[in-house]
C-alpha cells in the first residue's frame, strides 16, 4: 500500500500512538505522519504508507486549518490546558467583542513567534521540552509564521463566578504555527493572562476533517475487505501543490539515467517541479541555480 490516509486523531493519543496502532492493524512497518498534533488536541493527521513516506516533508509544508477555544484571565506552562497554572487574574468585566477582534488583526498576517518552552524545537540539540521538564530555561529562537485568518466564530462568553472569557475561533495558518502561542500571543495584545483551552485540526496537508477516518473504522474495513480501498489517497495529492510535468519516452528515459533537465522543461522556471510519466509520480525536481538544471529532488520510482 503506497499512498496517504488522512486519519482523525482523537484527543487522548500521541501521533506516535496512531502509528504503532497502523502499524498492526495494516500489518505494515513503512508508516510516518505529517504534522505532530498534541495529545489534547484532536484532528486530521495525514499518514504516509510505503512509498509516500518520502512525501512526508511536502505535507508538511502546506498550511493548516484549525478550530479551539481561547481563555482569557489564565495562564499554563504549556499554553494549554495540559499544563500547570502559572497566573490568573480575575476579570471584572468581559473584553467587548470588538477590542479582541482588533487584537486578532493585529495577529493576521506575517508574525515573529517564540515557540513554548514545552515544544519539540531543538535548542543546543535538546528539545526544548526537555529543558522545561528539568526545571532549566533557555533562550528560545525567534520563528517566522504567516497568520492567513483568525476569525471568531462565537461567544465571547463570560464566567463572571470564574472571572474568565472565552471564545472560539477558526485560523489558517502556515507550516511552523503554534497555535498555543499564538492564544497566549492575542492575550499578550489585551494585557491579560491567555490559554488555549480547545483546539481541533480541521485540515493539513491538503486533506479535509471529513476524509480522515478514525482508527476503528480502518481496522473494520481490513477485516472485512482487506484493503483500504477508496480512503487510501493516491501518492500525487501529497504533491498537488507544485506544477506538475508530463514526460515524454525519451525525456523519462533520460532522468532515469540520472540526467538533469534544462528549463525548459517547466517555464517559467520555479523551486519544484512534480514528474509524472504514464499518469504516474516519479520524482520531484528542484530547480539549481548552480547547475542551471532542474535536478532530482526526491525520486519515488524509477519503473
Amino acid at each position: 500500500m503506497d499512498g496517504i490516509l488522512p486519519i482523525y486523531k482523537e484527543a487522548g493519543m500521541t501521533s506516535h500512538d496512531v502509528v504503532s496502532k497502523l502499524r498492526r492493524i495494516l500489518n505494515m512497518k513503512k508508516i510516518g505522519h505529517a504534522g505532530t498534533l498534541d495529545p489534547s488536541v484532536d484532528g486530521v493527521l495525514p499518514i504516509a504508507l510505503g512509498k509516500a513516506t518520502k512525501t512526508i516533508e511536502f505535507l508538511q509544508e502546506t498550511g493548516k486549518t484549525y478550530t479551539g477555544e481561547i481563555t482569557f484571565g489564565i495562564a499554563t506552562t504549556t499554553e494549554d490546558m495540559d499544563g500547570e497554572v502559572i497566573e490568573t487574574e480575575q476579570l471584572t468585566t468581559p473584553f467587548p467583542s470588538d477590542k479582541i477582534l482588533a487584537g486578532m488583526r493585529e495577529l493576521t498576517g506575517h508574525i515573529t513567534q517564540v515557540p513554548p518552552m514545552y515544544s519539540a524545537v531543538k535548542v543546543n540539540g535538546r528539545r526544548l521540552y526537555d529543558y522545561a521538564r528539568a526545571g532549566e530555561t533557555v533562550e528560545r529562537p525567534k520563528r517566522e509564521a504567516t497568520i492567513y485568518e483568525f476569525e471568531m466564530t462565537s461567544g465571547p462568553v463570560f464566567d463572571e463566578k470564574k472571572g474568565t472569557q472565552t471564545f472560539s475561533f477558526l485560523a489558517k495558518v502556515s507550516k511552523g504555527t503554534y497555535i498555543r502561542t499564538l492564544a497566549v500571543d492575542l492575550g499578550q495584545q489585551l494585557q491579560v493572562p491567555s490559554v488555549m483551552s480547545q483546539l481541533t485540526r480541521v485540515s493539513a496537508g491538503g486533506y479535509d476533517i471529513k476524509q480522515a477516518r478514525h482508527l476503528d473504522d480502518i481496522a473494520q474495513r481490513m477485516a472485512e475487505e482487506g484493503t483500504l480501498g477508496d480512503w487510501l489517497m493516491p501518492l500525487s495529492t501529497a504533491v498537488d501543490q507544485y506544477p506538475h510535468v508530463a514526460l515524454t519516452d525519451a525525456q523519462w528515459d533520460r532522468i532515469k539515467h540520472g540526467i538533469g533537465q534544462p528549463a525548459s522543461l517547466f517555464e517559467p522556471i520555479t523551486e519544484k517541479i512534480v514528474l509524472t510519466y504514464q499518469g504516474d509520480v516519479k520524482s520531484v525536481f528542484a530547480w539549481r541555480p548552480d547547475k542551471n538544471q532542474y535536478r532530482a529532488y526526491r525520486t519515488f520510482s524509477i519503473e
